[in-house]
C-alpha cells in the first residue's frame, strides 16, 4: 500500500514515455485535471535527469505515473518493459511512489485533439501524458484513495 499524504488534494505528475520525446503533465486530485506541460527530450529513452529534478522540485507531486504502452490486445512488447523501467528509475532516483497506467490510444487521442483546435501548439506527448493522468484519476485513484482511508 502506498501512502499519501492526508489531504484532499494530491499532485501527481505523469509522463508519457517515449525513445526520443518524454511527454509530462501535472494534476491534481480534487478536480482530476491534468495539464501538460514542456516535453523532454530523450536520448534513447533518456531524459536528462536534471531536467526530471527540476520539474519534481517545482510542482513537488505526491506520485508519478508512467504511461505503458500496450497491444491492442493488451500483450506487452519492447516498450512496455522500457516505461516499466523509466518508472523505476523515477522511483529509484526521486523517491516518489510511481504507478503505471495502460495508455492505448493515448498518443493518437491527442494528436486527433490536437488536429481539432484550431492553432493550437501544444505538444502531443504532453497532451498524450495529461490524458494518461486524467485517465488514472478516473481509473485507479479512488481505489488507492479507498485503500489509505484511516
Amino acid at each position: 500500500m502506498v501512502a499519501f499524504p492526508d489531504s484532499p488534494q494530491v499532485t501527481v505528475m505523469a509522463f508519457d514515455f517515449g525513445t526520443h520525446k518524454i511527454g509530462v503533465a501535472v494534476g491534481q486530485s480534487i478536480t482530476g485535471s491534468a495539464s501538460p506541460l514542456p516535453e523532454l527530450k530523450a536520448r534513447d529513452g533518456q531524459p536528462d535527469w536534471d531536467q526530471v529534478a527540476q520539474l519534481l522540485e517545482q510542482w513537488q507531486p505526491d506520485a508519478l505515473v508512467v504511461g505503458v504502452p500496450l497491444l491492442m490486445d493488451g500483450s506487452e512488447y519492447e516498450l512496455t518493459q522500457r516505461a516499466r523501467k523509466f518508472g523505476q528509475r523515477l522511483h529509484g532516483r526521486f523517491g516518489k511512489p510511481w504507478f503505471a497506467m495502460d495508455e492505448r490510444l493515448s498518443s493518437f487521442a491527442a494528436r486527433q485533439w490536437n488536429r481539432e483546435s484550431e492553432g493550437s501548439r501544444r505538444l502531443v506527448d504532453s497532451l498524450a501524458a495529461s490524458l494518461i493522468l486524467q485517465s488514472w484519476f478516473h481509473d485507479q485513484w479512488p481505489q488507492l484513495k479507498k485503500d489509505n482511508s484511516p
